[in-house]
């Protein structure tokens, strides 16, 4: 692994998750209370035991850039020759933005080059799965392939228009491919499941080069790997497929894209059930992050009247249930739940405060929103709509940053704060 270089791209806009990602690249939206969607493929680097990472931003990226500096730093040690580095756009070849996913390693073949490492991984940044690219870079060697595709078993109706679909020999080579086709083209045996990309590659770095300049001058090229690049060297060269070979230890592989709010909602809340099907406890395969230096959570108990308590749900540091009630939610670190209140299958993110008798039923709260006293959110479709919220096809109320509420009463926060704190002294 000490010749194989990941890069990650994480320069998504995201647009399916808005209002979440007007001011933060979508690998940057929190996940899970403690994480970040980019941490699940960091993860999956470190714990494979890749060692250099590039990761290529475009859209938003301050967001991203700063949770990396503060939370991965720590992991590699430059002297080592080990990294992960954040590289924004450098338009060293032309003027433009990145035109595909092809163009955006094309356009950082220099920074590459300096590395000469022998294998390129390429990954994205926004999936949710735990993988070890060890075992992908090892199939790459045995089967002396130029390319090798990490392959997802999917049923065939949800991979119309949505993945790439390839057909396998019984050697794990590829034989076909089709970018996001309407008729998938099926298992063989199994009419109901085909194979499709998973958007992981291993390519020879040298090979890997050779191709993307190719490309890059190829005429009505979108310049992107699965509907330009991999069609391109199917018939010509050895391409295989790797089946993914899930580190989650369950009865059921795991892999989501969190790409529309109704999946990433769907898939957070699968983490407050007694069962998840993700599990983030495990210690054979870590999941890391930036921690910030809050204190533990904590809940306020005043009587019978006032009780702060949590069911079934994830309460991050430095967050107060001061006699609010939680069930089935995701509390992220340094939120307050103000006496009185009520959350309901919710997910709110960092810092964000909900004022005394509010209630939220199935709401995402972006990070710093203040609910006022006695607001309702997720209660009435049209009331929310009104107000200017998001709201999905499956009724999930969406708060971001910009929406326009009122902040809270310095007086009245500091009050709160000042009864808790008596409370506990006493």
């Amino acid at each position: 692994m000490k010749n194989t270089l990941a890069v990650i791209l994480a320069g998504g806009k995201g647009s399916r998750l808005e209002p979440l990602t007007r001011d933060r690249a979508k690998p940057a939206v929190p996940f899970g209370g403690a994480y970040r969607i980019v941490d699940f493929t960091l993860s999956n680097c470190l714990n494979s035991g890749i060692r250099k990472i590039l990761l290529l931003t475009q859209y938003k990226a301050a967001s991203l850039t700063r949770h990396v500096h503060r939370g991965w730093q720590t992991y590699f040690c430059r002297e080592l020759g080990e990294f992960v580095d954040v590289v924004p756009p450098q338009q060293r070849i032309d003027e433009h933005w990145y035109r595909g996913t092809a163009d955006a390693v094309y356009q950082n073949i220099y920074t590459m080059e300096k590395e000469h490492a022998e294998y390129t991984v390429i990954l994205a940044g926004d999936h949710i799965y735990k993988m070890n690219y060890r075992k992908m870079v090892e199939s790459h060697v045995e089967n002396r392939a130029d390319l090798t595709i990490g392959v997802l078993r999917v049923p065939v109706d949800e991979a119309r228009h949505r993945f790439g679909v390839m057909e396998i020999d019984a050697d794990e080579r590829v034989i076909d491919f089709a970018e996001k086709p309407a008729e998938p083209r099926a298992i063989p045996g199994d009419p109901e499941y085909c194979y499709a990309s998973m958007g992981i590659y291993v390519f020879t770095t040298r090979f890997l080069f050779e191709q993307l300049c190719q490309d890059a001058t190829r005429p009505g090229s979108t310049h992107d790997f699965g509907g330009d690049l991999i069609p391109s060297i199917i018939h010509t060269h050895r391409v295989f497929a790797h089946p993914f070979l899930d580190e989650n230890r369950k009865t059921s592989a795991y892999w989501r894209d969190v790409g529309t709010l109704d999946a990433y909602y769907e898939a957070n809340m699968d983490l407050v059930n007694v069962d998840p099907l993700l599990n983030i406890y495990d210690d054979q395969w870590p999941l890391r992050t930036f921690l910030p230096n809050f204190p533990p959570p904590k809940f306020v108990f005043a009587g019978e009247q006032r009780r702060g308590y949590a069911m079934d749900s994830i309460v991050c540091l430095g967050s107060i249930i001061s006699g609010g009630q939680v069930r089935r939610s995701i509390l992220g670190s340094n939120t307050r739940v103000n006496s009185y209140a009520k959350i309901d299958d919710s997910i709110l993110f960092e810092g964000v405060n909900i004022g005394r008798h509010a209630k939220v039923r199935r709401a995402i709260i972006d990070k710093g929103v203040h609910l006022p006293e006695g607001f309702e959110v997720g209660y009435d479709r049209n009331v929310d709509l009104q107000r200017g919220f998001t709201v999905t096809e499956t009724g999930v109320t969406v708060i971001a940053k910009t929406d326009g509420l009122e902040h809270f009463n310095d007086d009245a926060d500091t009050s709160e704060m000042a009864e808790t704190v008596s409370e506990e002294v006493r």
